[in-house]
């Protein structure tokens, strides 16, 4: 092809030629990690700076106009700012989603206009979950209107009989056209709306396949006017990655108001739901759920589920207390530590920081003297959870410590600090509030650091809980 026919090629396409005049379709390449879009592809984008995210599609240049700019005979509306003095505040009354849990995610409640992402793995429990919000919501005289395209209107009843009985309040609507589901929210006129889900959605206006860059974005946007315009809660439910990531455009996360995560192994019983972005609460809550045949039930004390079935007098079993938001948690600490028997010695750690685990062993190797360099390590969160806070690392290491020794620490004995690289037990967050949840659940000392001791939080308060501080870890390692 010549120098002519690319540059005839070119103006035809994007600088106003005849092709252009017909409403044909062009090819544009969408960054799908920041949404950024170029008219050929490379290798690196050059908003996010990410690597191989553009991906090729097809747009309707006739709909989008000219680099965005206005059609000709559009009448513009004047928009007019307003001084921040003369916004006036008003509470805005929350609407409980029925589910403690869920409410305290949201950071209090369903806010109205507000519009909220749940994605999770397939199968995980996304729809279950929503339609027992459906239920609570209808049951409390607010019309909800369930708009699916992925399951027939047969499918959703059969899930329905199995959580329970649903009032008339709740509708349901099998469709994907986003101009259809539009003017039927617009007619209806519902109290809160599912859409399930956001990447089966599509618009004709755009040319690309349902769940590509372009249609998710359209029909989010879609979805935001609505609510906004509205005054209508909105959840939509995304697909994920096999990297756990929302399918789609990261621009879909900015554009939402709250993104929450539905975690949890597929094996295990408990879902755990947390926030990852919230406007209007704490980004840290989450929320704990058991699934049973009748559906997700809420698990009021998190704690006491975590520790069931814990062993007896085991070695290299311990409990630790973890903050998650406002809410402490307890959870028990495996770890086994024995002789390697190959050169380069096996480490594993399952629900937290594998990197962590690693540093923890060599101040254990570099401050108390323990050789454990020529031993296999196996560290392991009880439960499935997974686990991330520095308040932790005391746990991790009483666990090594006991495995290695194959000392059992006392079964009414709790331990949390984050443990520095100088083998020092540095503070943490929330000390009280750990220490109050441990004694509620039984237990009689806790080990934590010096100076959460010395701050001023009254301990004394607690009854039946000893309270032991220590300085660094040796110290704490001679209460073995």
């Amino acid at each position: 092809m010549g120098n002519g026919t690319v540059t005839e090629g070119w103006k035809s396409r994007f600088c106003g030629g005849k092709r252009m005049a017909k409403g044909k379709s062009a090819t544009v390449f969408f960054c799908q990690e920041c949404g950024y879009e170029t008219a050929k592809w490379m290798g690196q984008c050059p908003g996010c700076k990410a690597w191989n995210t553009l991906v090729e599609e097809k747009v309707n240049v006739a709909a989008k106009g000219m680099g965005g700019s206005v059609k000709a005979g559009t009448a513009v509306k004047r928009a007019e700012p307003s001084r921040l003095s003369e916004v006036s505040l008003s509470r805005e009354e929350r609407i409980s989603a029925g589910m403690e849990e869920l409410d305290r995610v949201l950071g209090g409640g369903i806010v109205p206009g507000s519009l909220t992402l749940v994605g999770g793995d397939p199968g995980i429990g996304k729809s279950t979950l929503l339609l027992q919000v459906c239920q609570k919501l209808s049951d409390a005289g607010h019309r909800v209107l369930y708009i699916s395209g992925e399951e027939s209107l047969k499918q959703i009843k059969i899930r329905a009989n199995r959580i329970g009985e649903i009032s008339d309040n709740f509708l349901l609507l099998c469709e994907t056209n986003l101009g259809t589901v539009e003017e039927a929210i617009r007619r209806i006129g519902p109290g809160a709306v599912v859409i399930d889900s956001i990447q089966t959605m599509y618009s004709e206006e755009v040319a690309s396949a349902p769940g590509s860059v372009s249609q998710v974005r359209e029909a989010t946007n879609v979805f935001l006017q609505l609510a906004k315009g509205l005054n209508v809660p909105v959840f939509l439910v995304g697909h994920v990655t096999k990297e756990g990531m929302v399918a789609g455009p990261r621009v879909l996360e900015h554009m939402v108001d709250t993104v929450l995560y539905f975690e949890g192994e597929r094996h295990a019983s408990y879902r755990i739901l947390r926030g990852v972005k919230n406007r209007f609460g704490s980004t840290n809550e989450i929320g704990v759920f058991e699934m049973k045949e009748a559906g997700l039930e809420e698990v009021k004390n998190p704690s006491e589920f975590m520790l069931d079935g814990r062993p007896e007098n085991a070695s290299g079993s311990v409990v630790a207390c973890s903050m998650e938001g406002t809410r402490p948690i307890l959870l028990e600490i495996q770890a086994l530590v024995c002789g390697s028997n190959f050169g380069i010695p096996r480490r594993q750690a399952i629900g937290t920081d594998f990197n962590r685990m690693n540093l923890l062993m060599a101040v254990l190797e570099k401050r108390v003297g323990l050789q454990m360099s020529g031993c296999d390590a196996y560290v392991n969160l009880a439960g499935g959870i997974k686990i991330t806070e520095p308040a932790i690392d005391l746990g991790i290491v009483f666990a090594l410590v006991s495995s290695f020794k194959n000392r059992s620490v006392d079964a009414g004995t709790i331990v949390f600090g984050e443990v520095g690289l100088s083998g020092e037990v540095r503070s943490v967050s929330m000390a009280k509030q750990r220490v109050a949840e441990a004694a509620k659940l039984g237990f009689t000392t806790c080990i934590l650091p010096a100076v959460c001791v010395k701050k001023g939080d009254r301990m004394d308060g607690i009854k039946g809980m000893k309270v032991i501080g220590v300085k660094s870890v040796a110290d704490a390692i001679d209460l073995i």
